[in-house]
């Protein structure tokens, strides 16, 4: 089998012509800056994955032509949604100095690690709490079982959401699975017991 990697500068070359040279870190920063201000959604550039297929043409000039005539502001209201933003993370980098950067760090090393790995404990708290029940974490010996813990004398194990669809190989859980889905903002659990 022969495989062959085509760069991204080949394939803006081939089918654009030119590759544009951004300094260094602004598209990172830009694109930060798109992320937050959701600057080039479908609702401000309109459904790309559509319009591509709408596009009669076939050429790069022709695309931009037709598409500027077809969403004749979204250029202008993208730009100005993320420039907006790019502005406000240069008066947040402002407010960023050493000391700020290193309770940054903690907080991601040390807290949101083991929060990360160690949430099955408020997990099982909070079902418990629900039903009335005390709850209770594994020994490492029920863990190797499959078992995070107990709500009352019901064993639990607590796995994501994508659990439920990958295939484990020769796993068999035979308590109650509690699911998570790590959101921004917190977890989400479901349960059916």
């Amino acid at each position: 089998m022969t495989k062959i990697k085509i760069k991204n500068e080949e394939l803006i070359e081939d089918n654009v012509g030119k590759v544009i040279d951004f300094p260094k870190y602004t598209t990172q920063i830009m694109n930060l800056a798109n992320q937050n201000s959701q600057g080039t959604r479908p609702k401000v550039v309109g459904q790309m994955s559509d319009l591509i297929e709408l596009f009669p043409g076939k050429t790069y000039n022709e695309w931009v032509d037709w598409y500027l005539q077809e969403k004749p502001v979204s250029i202008d209201n993208a730009t100005d949604k993320v420039y907006d933003m790019v502005q406000k993370l240069q008066e947040a980098i402002k407010l960023i100095d050493k000391d700020l950067v290193r309770k940054w760090v903690k907080d991601l090393v040390l807290t949101k690690t083991f929060i990360g790995l160690r949430f099955q404990k408020t997990i099982l708290a909070k079902i418990a709490s629900l039903k009335n029940l005390s709850y209770q974490l594994s020994t490492p010996e029920e863990e190797s079982r499959g078992i995070d813990g107990y709500i009352g004398k019901t064993p639990i194990s607590i796995k994501p959401t994508t659990y439920k669809s990958k295939e484990m190989l020769n796993e068999q859980i035979n308590v109650e699975i509690v699911y998570y889905d790590k959101k921004k903002d917190g977890i989400t659990i479901s349960f059916n017991f």
